[in-house]
């Protein structure tokens, strides 16, 4: 019974840390705003949401008593933090400057399985024929869905979004091999506080110098706060708690959470031809996250 609540939380949490992660691509382009009409600038996203984060991530290391990581230890979290704190939050703003966030939320569906991808090639994994068939599938179907929407061309945004999910997938896969010697939160906490001295003061050196909307601040603070701080709290401890295999399948659901989510918060429309994409890419990595992937061999 008690292992039966432990997989619960850990479902709960593991779907509420997706649902904060789903909200990133709306608050990301509510914040940058789009051509015609900007608000904060990429690099001010980038840099001031790490700052903030960072800035907590040393509050809640010292009042935990965090042990100092190791050099080695030290040199895998700055690695990381290219991903989480660098490349992703950057590539993203700067996709959605011109692309709507029903566009960014289909071309990330497929980040579940490359970070799978990335995994198996980082640990030397033996995938099966039936993963890499999922993977050059969920490729093909959102090559196939950004040139649809670019009217039969793409756009230099999708080159950007697939560099935020080679970014992701590469930040969370060493990442998660830091968890084995440190906890979650410790991990998350660690890459922000490493990178708080470049992202502080490049935070304050591109600050905003023009009026900025109260909502753009708000969705700010929301990627500060959630995005890049808590959520991993979240998602990290609902994967221990419920088991890292059984909770990652929700992540499936995040683009779908993503589209709708893009309706009330920036009023996009969500039109058919977009859903049947993202169902497919759905439907696309929940069968290759259930491929069997063989053990590195030795």
């Amino acid at each position: 019974m008690a292992e039966q609540g432990r997989a619960t939380r850990g479902m709960l949490l593991g779907a509420l840390g997706v649902f904060i992660f789903a909200v990133t691509i709306p608050m990301t382009r509510l914040a940058v705003g789009h051509q015609g009409a900007a608000q904060l600038d990429p690099l001010f996203i980038t840099s001031g949401r790490a700052a903030v984060a960072g800035l907590l991530s040393a509050v809640y290391l010292w009042a935990t008593g965090a042990p100092l990581p190791t050099r080695q230890q030290a040199l895998a979290l700055g690695m990381t933090g290219l991903g989480v704190v660098v490349g992703f939050p950057l590539f993203l703003a700067l996709a959605v400057q011109s692309v709507d966030a029903m566009h960014a939320s289909v071309v990330s569906g497929v980040l579940p399985l490359a970070t799978a991808v990335v995994a198996a090639l980082a640990l030397r994994q033996r995938p099966s024929i039936g993963f890499w068939l999922c993977a050059v599938a969920g490729l093909a179907l959102v090559l196939a869905f950004a040139w649809w929407r670019g009217a039969a061309g793409f756009q230099w945004a999708d080159g950007l979004l697939l560099l935020a999910l080679l970014s992701a997938a590469g930040g969370y896969v060493s990442g998660a091999r830091l968890t084995e010697r440190l906890s979650a939160e410790q991990v998350i906490c660690w890459v922000l506080v490493i990178w708080l001295p470049l992202t502080a003061p490049l935070a304050w050196a591109w600050r905003p110098t023009h009026p900025v909307d109260t909502a753009a601040w708000g969705a700010f603070a929301y990627v500060s706060l959630f995005s890049m701080w808590l959520g991993f709290f979240a998602w990290y401890r609902g994967l221990a708690l419920g088991g890292t295999m059984r909770v990652s399948q929700v992540q499936v659901l995040q683009p779908f959470l993503s589209m709708l989510l893009a309706v009330p918060i920036l009023g996009e429309t969500l039109d058919a031809a977009t859903l049947v994409f993202a169902a497919a890419v759905i439907v696309v990595v929940w069968l290759g996250k259930r491929m069997p992937v063989g053990p590195a061999l030795r």
